[in-house]
């Protein structure tokens, strides 16, 4: 396979004039306009063959001139797509189309864009632009213009690599799962894969409840050796799964990260954020944001249920998880179909407001590796609609008795579930009309959130196509800076929600400390609260705490009245987990659980064995285990 490049031009004798890799996928260029336009019935013939994806382009010297080309896009596109911009890049003849309403620029069957392909001879891509002005995400695309050439060599170069010593053939080698972080607790996912050929880095994050050297994964050793690291693939852009990538660009990994592309701009943000948070806490930043550039730089974006090839003996393929915009679960066919391994990472089997329920129809797999967040048999969540009714009782009830409800939300995925029911209870008369700020980076991801409207529930996703983008309602107000913020703590009875949702650092700590005094108060936890966090010490019932407040020690009375609604959680609970196991196909003969406090993944793995039968593993930090 060492060849493939070269069996395709020796087939097509005469029309190609340079072929190349992008990740795995092969792009031919061609001078002959004629076979640009009809040469596609004999590129499917060879991709039958070879069973690989081959795009045919245009040479870039017959390319017409980007003034005449735009001109002619803009005549084939209405008016009502509201084209924002018009991208070129030059050394892969390919032209990005950014627009509000891109369905009017692909046309019906893809017409459009077949139209410009032909008459320009560029090839389109689309882009939507967000409804929300998300900088985070015009940063992200313009890093990636501005390094198109090496973006070209580094997509070429991982080709190469891929195909080298690829080959059809069932391997019979060995394969190893080692746990670097994410083994009996709740933080700092990092699973390292090992086969004779390959190093996978499965999410690579932080603990952010925890301190010193316990906050992040174990990289001191003999598997883990960044130098032999093929690859990281990255499940969702949650800190503890994503918040150590960018460190291991500092370290001088220049390898590829695979993620879906909402998961991109969205670590891409946390990674900033978490070097500003270090910065508020007078504390060294593990990375700068050159390191987060150089992750977005080696990003290869694949799209939910698309194959492939990774390494010469991995294929790759993303199944949405139902956990937040982006998440995915990782299916791994590992030696041509010689082991399967999904990583669940997490997941919800329910049905949200915001997403879709996670897959549970796979190809083939032999090993599962499962979360455990809320797998005790005691974690038996209440159905999602009286969790809702709960949240809303709690609201209702410090509204009137004029107090103020916090909502400590993880940025990602809880928020905007809560937004989604506070804004549906507020427009049904459910709550009264009060204030409901936004703050921290909440307000970024919904932007984001409005960039991939096809990641999110059929529901959320009409209502955006319809301009009736659930993110922008008059209900919500954004709360940009300090005073603003000021006047939301001395003004009258309203609902915040403020990140971080663990009360580590963010505008949520600020919230609480101002609001904690006041009986009249609420807070509400909706997501889990890690073990040592200060909202895990408030939710245990602690009367007092001390905070640092302008560089001094300050006690802070705890006279607020404090709820939890776990029925809301984006992850599974017990029966969720066991449901999701048992409709599950095909059947797996190895479950692994991770992702879960010592208690919960015991329990959950004794129940799994005797509900299935099958063999369990509830491995601790640094143990490794062999797979085949």
């Amino acid at each position: 396979m060492t060849d493939i490049l070269k069996h395709i031009t020796e087939k097509l004798h005469g029309k190609i004039t340079e072929a190349n890799f992008e990740g795995a996928n092969i792009v031919l260029y061609t001078d002959n306009e004629l076979f640009f336009r009809e040469g596609e019935p004999k590129i499917k013939e060879i991709v039958n063959e070879i069973k690989k994806r081959i795009e045919l382009r245009a040479d870039p010297k017959i390319l017409p001139d980007k003034t005449t080309t735009e001109s002619q896009i803009r005549k084939s596109i209405p008016e009502e797509a509201e084209v924002v911009n018009i991208i070129f890049d030059y050394y892969r003849s390919i032209v990005i189309i950014e627009a509000k309403k891109p369905g009017l620029v692909i046309g019906r069957q893809g017409s459009i864009l077949d139209e410009i392909r032909k008459t320009t001879l560029w090839t389109p891509q689309v882009q939507r632009s967000s409804v929300i002005k998300s900088q985070i995400t015009e940063n992200v695309r313009s890093v990636l213009y501005a390094n198109n050439t090496y973006r070209r060599k580094f997509l070429n170069d991982i080709g190469k690599k891929i195909y080298k010593d690829w080959s059809s053939e069932k391997s019979d080698g060995w394969i190893r799962l080692t746990f670097l972080g994410g083994a009996r607790q709740v933080g700092r996912s990092c699973l390292l894969l090992q086969t004779p050929n390959t190093n996978i880095l499965l999410d690579c994050g932080v603990d952010v409840a925890s301190s010193g050297s316990n906050k992040f994964p174990y990289f001191n050793v003999p598997e883990f050796d960044i130098a032999k690291l093929d690859a990281i693939i990255l499940s969702h852009a949650h800190l503890d799964h994503v918040g150590l990538v960018p460190y291991l660009y500092k370290m001088g990994y220049k390898g590829p990260i695979y993620l879906t592309p909402p998961s991109r701009d969205i670590a891409a943000l946390l990674s900033l954020d978490f070097i500003g948070v270090a910065y508020k806490q007078a504390a060294a930043p593990l990375f700068s944001s050159e390191d987060v550039t150089e992750m977005v730089k080696h990003s290869i974006c694949v799209m939910n249920n698309e194959v492939t090839d990774i390494t010469p003996d991995v294929r790759l393929t993303f199944y949405n998880s139902g956990h937040c915009l982006g998440s995915s679960m990782v299916h791994l066919n590992i030696g041509n179909g010689a082991h399967n391994l999904l990583y669940c990472a997490d997941f919800k089997y329910d049905k949200s407001r915001l997403l879709d329920p996670a897959v549970n129809i796979f190809p083939r797999v032999e090993t599962v590796i499962t979360e455990s967040t809320y797998g005790s048999k005691n974690d038996i969540l209440p159905p999602r609609q009286k969790a809702e009714e709960e949240l809303i009782e709690i609201i209702k009830k410090t509204i009137e008795r004029k107090g103020k409800v916090l909502i400590p939300e993880l940025g990602l995925g809880r928020a905007q579930e809560t937004m989604l029911i506070l804004d549906d209870a507020m427009k049904s008369g459910k709550l009264p009309k009060v204030p409901i700020y936004i703050n921290g980076m909440i307000w970024d991801i919904n932007a984001i959130h409005t960039s991939y409207p096809d990641f999110l529930s059929k529901s959320v996703r009409q209502d955006i196509f319809q301009d009736k983008n659930p993110f922008v309602s008059e209900v919500f107000s954004r709360v940009g800076s300090s005073q603003e913020r000021k006047k939301v703590i001395e003004g009258g009875p309203c609902v915040v929600l403020a990140t971080s949702g663990m009360l580590v650092g963010g505008a949520s700590v600020e919230y609480f400390r101002e609001f904690a005094g006041n009986k009249n108060n609420s807070i509400i936890f909706v997501c889990y609260q890690g073990v040592g966090s200060l909202g895990r010490v408030v939710q245990e019932g602690a009367k007092e705490t001390k905070m640092i407040v302008d560089g001094k020690e300050e006690r802070v009375e705890i006279n607020l009245e404090v709820n939890t609604i776990i029925g809301l959680t984006a992850h599974p609970g017990r029966n969720e987990l066991i449901s999701f196991f048992n409709n599950m196909w095909p059947k797996p003969k190895r479950i692994i659980i991770n992702h879960g406090e010592v208690s919960k993944s015991l329990d959950l793995s004794s129940a799994l064995y005797k509900l299935t039968r099958t063999e369990t593993n509830v491995p601790r930090n640094l143990e490794g285990l062999r797979l085949k």
